[in-house]
């Protein structure tokens, strides 16, 4: 039997999970890899944005249990385990100048409070890697940023015995990845391919209003066979995703063909990161890592390292980086 290596993916919404690393996600179910989706809010301050659903009066009524049996049903396509952190959605502030956030909100909580609910669930899951936002939470929104920084924190204390020591026995992840597959490289090619093929790309004014760089990709897990089960799980959140918008507008064939891939930037490792054969990943057009759980060795030695003491862990690989985000919100 192969080596069932545990994955905890962390996610602010439900609905981050199915289009942020859900391909990827799949796969491992399906190679027999236990994967833990941790949601941090319920998303009860979303907006619809299904046309189709605009006027629903359940929806109207009580969205934040609609959002509750969407994931559900995300989780079942998807075969992953799933757990609700338990913190209220923050929403996302608009105007000039942008409001207040509501008191009570996952990203006001205080940090200790948020880490100390993600340390159980590691140590009760005891991943080997997790997977998160960046720095800046892939986009500016507080529930996103909030979700960074309490990942990061959890995954620092979780190895700690002093630290929360209530909260389960030590565990230290091994590996921590930031999701990168939303990129301008990977928009520029779907772009690209809808206009070979002669159709219009709704993807022009995306491309002319991107403001950021794409992050320095280490890892390209292959995963293009799960592509359809990916956009099963992201349309089960149909108050989230609008099934005749920009998601779904390049075919499964013509992504599998010309971006086959889920892809990450490795933030922090206690194993060697390497490509196949051996190299320093140099992305995003350079070789990179193919596996999230290469250099893990035997699930025996990752769990060997995992419970170690802290000074018989050293890092191998720190790509963190400090936010350009104003924090508080």
């Amino acid at each position: 039997m192969p080596e069932q290596y545990r994955l905890m993916c962390v996610h602010a919404h439900p609905d981050d999970e199915s289009s942020k690393g859900a391909a990827m996600m799949a796969k491992y179910v399906a190679e027999g890899h236990e994967v833990l989706v941790v949601s941090c809010t319920g998303g009860e301050r979303g907006d619809v944005l299904n046309p189709r659903l605009a006027n629903d009066p359940h929806i109207a009524r009580d969205l934040a249990q609609v959002r509750r049996d969407e994931m559900a049903e995300a989780q079942r396509i998807l075969g992953v385990d799933h757990t609700w952190l338990g913190f209220v959605d923050s929403g996302l502030p608009e105007g000039d100048p942008l409001p207040a956030l509501p008191e009570g909100c996952f990203a006001l909580e205080p940090l200790s409070v948020t880490t100390e609910a993600l340390v159980r669930e590691i140590r009760r899951q005891r991943p080997h890697v997790i997977t998160t936002y960046d720095e800046n939470g892939g986009y500016p929104h507080p529930d996103h940023i909030m979700c960074h920084r309490v990942t990061m924190a959890a995954v620092e204390a979780a190895g700690d015995p002093d630290a929360f020591p209530h909260a389960g026995a030590p565990w230290q992840p091994l590996k921590v990845y930031y999701n990168a597959t939303f990129s301008k490289a990977r928009i520029a090619a779907f772009h690209e391919a809808l206009l070979a093929l002669g159709e219009e790309s709704p993807y022009e004014e995306w491309l002319e209003r991107w403001d950021r760089m794409d992050r320095p990709v280490t890892t390209r897990v292959e995963c293009g066979a799960y592509f359809e089960q990916r956009d099963q799980a992201l349309l089960a959140h149909a108050t989230q995703v609008d099934p005749d918008g920009a998601w779904f507008k390049v075919s499964r064939e013509t992504q599998q063909r010309i971006w086959p891939t889920d892809d990450f930037e490795c933030a922090l490792s206690y194993v060697p990161v390497t490509t196949p054969d051996g190299r320093t990943p140099d992305g995003p057009l350079g070789p990179v890592e193919t596996d999230l759980f290469a250099g893990l060795g035997l699930v025996a030695e990752a769990d060997a390292l995992a419970t170690a003491e802290p000074g018989q862990r050293t890092i191998a690989w720190d790509g963190r980086k400090e936010s350009t985000v104003p924090w508080p919100w």
